[in-house]
């Protein structure tokens, strides 16, 4: 792989990762199972029917959990310690033929991207629980998961509009988080005032 194509894959693994794990797991392995997409030899354990059974299973659980106002909250919190660094590992294994640097490059950048991916949801999820209605939690999961299946396969099939997408997905989690917190800290100080 060429370093554009490993930092596609590794930002684009990364910000989906950071969404939904399991999605961006069971895509890559699928496609990969498929012959839709060809990914590098480090990575090709994904498409084994025991990675794809495993990641099919705990999306299905997450497709649940993620749909339950509160239970999403608590759900990303514990994701918080798991999608990071399972984005690392898959861009170290994306970076697979590249020289050590590279690899190590890769797993810190897309262990970042998807922190922030993740982070920006997870403000998002709770931010959407303190409405009344269930609608907006159900449309956000629904959105978020069909991103990440989409991404995955965008990182390894186009690879530079995916580094051109996820800098601008990237924006777009600073601008909501910086939204987010202003919101909080103002509802707090409602509160304590």
């Amino acid at each position: 792989m060429n370093p554009l194509e490993i930092i596609g894959l590794a930002v684009g693994t990364g910000f989906s990762s950071g969404l939904n794990l399991y999605a961006t797991v069971a895509t890559l392995g699928l496609l990969q199972r498929f012959g839709v997409i060809h990914l590098p030899e480090s990575m090709r354990g994904l498409a084994h029917p025991w990675v794809i059974g495993i990641a099919g299973v705990l999306y299905f659980i997450e497709f649940f959990a993620d749909k339950i106002p509160y239970v999403d909250t608590i759900w990303d919190a514990v994701h918080t310690f798991i999608r990071p660094p399972a984005a690392a590992v898959l861009a170290y294994a994306a970076a697979g033929s590249a020289a050590p640097e590279w690899r190590w490059g890769a797993a810190l950048l897309a262990g970042t991207v998807a922190l922030t991916s993740h982070g920006a949801k997870a403000s998002a999820r709770a931010a959407a629980n303190v409405s009344p209605e269930p609608f907006s939690n159900w449309a956000l999961s629904l959105g978020e998961d069909a991103l990440a299946v989409w991404l995955s396969w965008m990182a390894s099939a186009h690879p530079l509009a995916t580094v051109v997408l996820v800098i601008l997905l990237l924006g777009l989690c600073a601008f909501l988080l910086y939204h987010l917190f202003r919101f909080a800290r103002a509802a707090l100080q409602k509160v304590f005032s």
